[in-house]
């Protein structure tokens, strides 16, 4: 088929080139301020219809054009952002879509070219909104269309746009990653159709968390759009520009392409049942110059709430300021649906896992014949618990010979679930396609090669292309498998200039494999086979700048003994690495490091590897049939002090965590050196105990370390300073400055706040600890009297941060500034802001630092109390952010009622009795027996970070700590689980639940209202949705439950701080926190039986997460369970629960009930 001339248009990057361009402002926002009649949308039908203007009142719409070209916008949209065959059936226009687009572009282009100047030329860009589905998600309704369903209908809407004089293709308010490859696949299709080429500039919307509505982060926003074809990338709507920063500044820092930056005018309050969009012109402006400025963003622009004024003043502001340059270098990345990852890992390689795999797996091949989804999901699972980046998926099996309905099943369940990036392996073209239309993220496809010519390869190339995707070569050509250096390189070489120069690919986007064969067979012909492929690596990388590399590692082992296996394997993906491996299929639970490996057993695989001896496998062979392969588990090692002075030994031993022997190395220290013993001791001090608690810091920064280890160093560091006291003068260097330290007055949790006075009392300062719940008028009384360098603050809740502001103003009005370290999970850098900005005085002089965690709030000391470093640290100390007008904050906490979002269920259980249900004693074995082990090992004992056989093997030790930790406690009684529940009747008044009086079941008598918030934003749900709403024929139930451990838990974490023992007192902290979720799992489990509902249906919402995030709530529960008198409880003015290792919850038995985030962010929990 003879393809049509492209004729190329691109004046508007030409201009792109030399300046920033500005887009216009909000056409809605515009229209909405004309008050048209019917009679301008076209009838009655059609009143909200913006798009119909262009066809029944196009000189509305020009006016629009016409006044933000006045403004000075060098860009003006055409007013179809739901002009889409999808979103114009709601209004019987679907088939006027061409007509209506291709009218909208020429309006846009007559507006465009009354105000062109040679000077400065004005553009049309043409608006592609969404279609209103999710085709990533597997929603019955949102997601009943197909990948080319979508294509063809955004090709249609384009042909309009194109046909009608358009500039640029412009799709934004983009939501779903998936339907943007939709969307712009459908825009080549309709510029190759007509001829043409046009820059495409693609939008997402991002919200205050910097997500897209299905979790996408910017990352992979990132990685799949370059490799898209497309011109610009960018965001718009949904939020400011404040809320954008940190996305932005990673897109100009990590894309190559020009960003764009088109946001709304501030968040939307609702006044009146209306958005009003706060931010004025100037403000709006300042922050886009900034990112001009600053990030190097080159289209700036308005959406939702902008008008001309906001676009006047953006030029004015535009052409004042110096744009950055920006344009960063490609990378080399795969994305999930939710995030990206780096090929090139540090340290490598990218694991690949490998057991999603029919021709490999006999146990995946069962369930994939099966359908058993669930099971192929836990294989996944498991291979990410393992340390795997990503997952090679391959479903091709002789028995069946629908591989792509089942890769596309199967891609989607991944694509939800996991948030790893997969690796399509299959040899049919059309496979691939289908798989690579259902993920949503940026894939890598396993494999393509020149075996039968270069057609198929190029067919791969030109998906790879379409779909950003990444491809996996192979060294193969018409000749076969290359098995030397010279023609695995050949090889590489024509395949790198076949995708770059033919398909238009990236270096980076290709991963050669040199390929692995086996050393098992000992025949001459193979056995220089691995050094010629770890060479090949080396000559590849060297040869063809940016290309990845990746090997089938156990390829090479293929017919030993497992034992033997796992060493050549182990052995040889350290060399593949070191020769340059970015990448590996490997099962990472079968690799063991190369550091653990004993010489004489690095010999023997590095004399088969490097073929150094001619019986090297004859020899491998012979040491496995007596060996078991548990060497390296066996092998005594020698000792790790052996040959190291005193000072280097006391060193190691703090770093290692090792107690034993470190007052014999100070003694011998001091026994050595002449002089005055203070003076050693000081010495000591600084030099060698502090620096290795630096270290361990560094460690654990990077990733080497979790937070159990840290703690055991900073044991042994307490240990050493204990037994140097008695030789240190009273100031002699000892302490290297003073930190007051605090858990704010209402908050109970002071995890947190004992880990900061751990660390920085072990690395030279004085922690003054005034413990939890401090009153703001202690904590500041204290600071002044102990003459404090700084003052810490913890808060777990944004109700208790309030404190914080408190403090500040009051230090400030009585002239007594101290710096403040704030931190804590209510906390981040943009409520430090709100800190730094007091009540009454302006700015925080003394500085406010958000310290993410304790060795950030270490280094902060560390530059406070350096007289050179101070001044440099107070210029970066959080600078003030705008507060809030009252009229914003009342708007913020607004939480009026947008009417149910769930259909009634259809069956509503019923109990024997009504009221409090008092359990019998609670077993604590069957409590223990409901751990969440991975909560319980990654989030509560710090290894969220390990991966392959490192965490292989700290499970081990957690699962002996665990079982010794649940026995002593169980027999020594310091964990009791403990719990009260009820049954209430309820009806549900709007978005509150009237809970009556169980004692008077027929009388309807209310006791109480039960509030939730409602999403502002997607599927507007509240909780009380869920339940029948008044004046129905019957009541709902609902069920309430209060757990706890007990007292006796928290008092023992205290008696372990209070000793030293750190480590041992967070263990506990963690354990008895996962006890009460037990406990809470327990209890939920007998709710379930006792309404009679399945194991999956109710689910458990509990206060102060997403769903519901009103701690307040708390006390309206107190007063219906009696958690205080029975459980002997309490809550703080804050409302948390007192134990701390206690749980409320509510069981909504509807079966439609699910997780949600109702959208209330910090500051609306601020000023509510």
């Amino acid at each position: 088929m003879e393809e049509n001339k492209i004729v190329k248009k691109d004046t508007y990057l030409e201009a792109l080139d030399k300046r920033v361009l500005v887009f216009d402002g909000a056409m809605g926002t515009m229209l909405q301020s004309k008050n048209l009649s019917a009679e301008d949308f076209g009838g009655e039908s059609l009143i909200g219809c913006n798009d119909a203007l262009v066809l029944f009142s196009p000189e509305a719409v020009l006016d629009v054009h016409r006044a933000y070209l006045q403004a000075g916008a060098d860009v003006i949209e055409t007013d179809t952002f739901r002009a889409n065959r999808l979103t114009l059936a709601d209004y019987g226009l679907q088939d006027r879509s061409i007509e209506l687009n291709q009218k909208a572009a020429s309006l846009a282009r007559k507006a465009a070219d009354e105000f062109s100047t040679p000077e400065k030329p004005r553009f049309a860009a043409g608006s592609m909104g969404p279609s209103g589905k999710l085709i990533s998600t597997n929603d019955p309704e949102m997601s009943d269309i197909s990948f080319d369903e979508l294509k063809d209908i955004f090709k249609e809407q384009a042909l309009g746009l194109i046909r009608g004089g358009v500039d640029l293709l412009l799709i934004e308010t983009s939501n779903d990653i998936l339907e943007v490859k939709a969307v712009i696949n459908g825009i080549h299709e309709a510029l190759e159709e007509e001829g043409k080429w046009l820059p495409i500039q693609a939008q997402v919307t991002l919200d205050v968390n910097g997500k897209m509505l299905l979790g996408t982060d910017i990352t992979a926003v990132t990685a799949i759009l370059e490799g898209m074809g497309v011109s610009v990338i960018g965001l718009n709507c949904s939020t400011g520009p404040e809320h954008m920063r940190h996305s932005i500044e990673y897109l100009t820092s990590h894309s190559s392409l020009p960003i764009s930056c088109i946001p709304n005018a501030g968040l939307p309050l609702n006044v009146d049942g209306e958005a009003v969009y706060p931010m004025q012109a100037d403000e709006f402006s300042q922050q886009l110059g900034e990112y001009v400025h600053n990030f190097g963003v080159r289209v700036v622009g308005g959406c939702c709430g902008t008008r001309p004024e906001h676009i006047e003043t953006l030029v004015k502001t535009i052409h004042q300021i110096e744009a950055k340059k920006s344009g960063a270098a490609p990378e080399a990345m795969l994305a999930s649906a939710v995030e990206a990852v780096q090929i090139r890992q540090t340290p490598a390689p990218f694991i690949i896992g490998e057991r999603l795999n029919a021709q490999g797996s006999k146990a995946f091949k069962r369930m994939l014949l099966n359908e058993d989804f669930d099971a192929m999901m836990q294989v996944a699972h498991d291979q990410l618990e393992f340390g795997a980046h990503g997952l090679d998926v391959s479903v091709a099996t002789t028995e069946r010979s629908d591989e792509a309905e089942l890769m596309k099943k199967l891609i989607k369940r991944l694509s939800l679930e996991l948030p790893v990036p997969l690796i399509i392996d299959t040899t049919e073209v059309a496979v691939a396609e289908a798989a690579l239309q259902t993920a949503p993220g940026r894939c890598l496809i396993n494999s393509t090669h020149l075996e039968s010519g270069e057609e198929k390869a190029g067919k791969i190339f030109k998906l790879a292309k379409q779909y950003s995707a990444a491809v996996m070569c192979l060294t193969i050509d018409e000749e076969g498998m290359a098995k030397t250096v010279e023609r695995k390189l050949e090889i590489a070489r024509r395949i790198a200039r076949i995708a770059t120069e033919e398909y238009n690919l990236r270096a980076e986007d290709l991963v050669f494999d040199p390929l692995t064969f086996t050393l098992a067979t000992g025949e001459e012909v193979w056995r220089d086979s691995a050094l010629e492929t770890l060479n090949a690596l080396e000559a590849i990388k060297r040869d063809l700048p940016g290309v990845n590399t990746c090997l089938g590692v156990s390829n090479v082992s293929f017919g030993l003994s497992q034992p033997a296996r796992k060493l050549i394997n182990s052995v040889f993906l350290h060399h593949a690495t070191e020769k340059g491996l970015d990448m590996a299929i490997v099962n990472p639970a079968h690799i063991r490091p190369y550091g653990e490996i004993s010489s004489e057993e690095k010999d023997l695989a590095e004399d088969l590897i490097f073929n150094r001896s001619a019986d090297a496998l004859e020899k491998l062979v012979t040491y496995f049939e007596t060996h078991d392969g548990s060497a390296d588990k066996s092998e005594t090692k020698a000792d790790l002090f052996e040959g190291l002075t005193a000072r280097e030994r006391l060193y190691q031993r703090i770093v290692l965590r090792q107690k034993m022997g470190l007052e014999e190395d100070i003694d011998q220290i001091l026994a050595e050196t002449s002089g005055k013993r203070a003076d050693t001791a000081v010495e000591i001090l600084n030099q060698v105990l502090l620096p290795a608690m630096k270290e361990v810091g560094d460690r654990f920064g990077s990733g080497e370390l979790i937070l159990p280890f840290v703690l055991q160093s900073a044991e042994a560091m307490k240990k050493a300073v204990s037994h140097l006291e008695q030789y240190l003068e009273k100031q002699a260097g000892l302490s290297k400055g003073k930190l007051v330290l605090a858990t704010v007055y209402g908050d109970v949790h002071d995890i947190g706040k004992n880990l900061v006075k751990t660390i920085l009392s072990n690395n030279g300062y004085e922690v003054v600890d005034l413990g939890k719940q401090v009153p703001a008028e202690e904590i500041i009384s204290r600071s002044i009297e102990e003459k404090a360098d700084a003052i810490g603050l913890s808060a777990l809740l944004v109700s208790t941060s309030k404190q914080m502001p408190l403090i500040a103003n009051e230090l400030q009005r009585r002239g007594n500034e101290i710096p403040l370290l704030v931190g804590g999970a209510a906390i981040n850098q943009q409520f430090a802001k709100r800190i730094a900005e007091t009540a009454e005085l302006g700015e925080y002089k003394a500085g406010i630092f958000y310290c993410k965690d304790a060795f950030e709030g270490l280094q902060v000391m560390d530059q406070l109390t350096d007289a050179d470093k101070k001044a440099q640290l107070l210029k970066n100390a959080v600078k003030p952010e705008r507060k809030p007008s009252q009229q914003v904050k009342e708007n913020l906490i607004s939480t009026e009622s947008t009417g149910r979002s769930v259909p009634p269920a259809d069956f509503i259980p019923t109990v024997e009795r009504l009221g409090v249900q008092l359990p019998r004693e609670i077993p604590f074995d069957e409590v223990a027996n409901l751990l969440d082990l991975t909560s319980l090992y990654r989030i509560s004992w710090g290894a969220k970070r390990l991966r392959g056989q490192e965490w292989q093997d700290m499970r081990k030790v957690f699962d002996q700590r665990r079982l010794s930790m649940l026995e002593e406690a169980k027999t020594e009684g310091w964990i009791q689980p403990q719990a009260v529940y009820g049954y209430f009747q309820v009806w549900a008044d709007q978005d509150e639940l009237i809970v009556f009086d169980p004692d008077q079941p027929d009388q309807a008598v209310e006791l109480t209202r039960l509030s939730f918030p409602r999403q502002k934003t997607g599927e507007g749900l509240c909780l009380s949705d869920y339940f029948l709403p008044v004046g129905s024929d019957r009541f709902d139930v609902l069920p309430l439950q209060v757990v706890t451990v007990g007292k006796l838990a928290t008092e023992r974490i205290e008696y372990l701080n209070q000793k030293g023992d750190y480590s041992e007192g967070y263990y506990l902290h963690g354990l008895a926190v996962q006890m009460a979720e037990a406990t809470a799992e327990y209890i939920h489990g007998l709710i379930r039986k006792e309404l009679q509902i399945p194991p999956e249906q109710g689910f458990r919402y509990s206060w102060g997460y997403p769903a519901l995030p009103w701690l307040k709530e708390h006390r309206k529960v107190f007063d219906l369970l009696p958690a205080e008198s029975d459980l002997g409880m309490s809550l703080t003015s804050a409302y948390q629960m007192v134990p701390e290792q206690s749980t409320a919850a509510m069981v909504v038995h509807h079966p439609l009930a699910k997780p949600f985030d109702a959208g209330v962010s910090r500051m609306e929990l601020l000023f509510d």
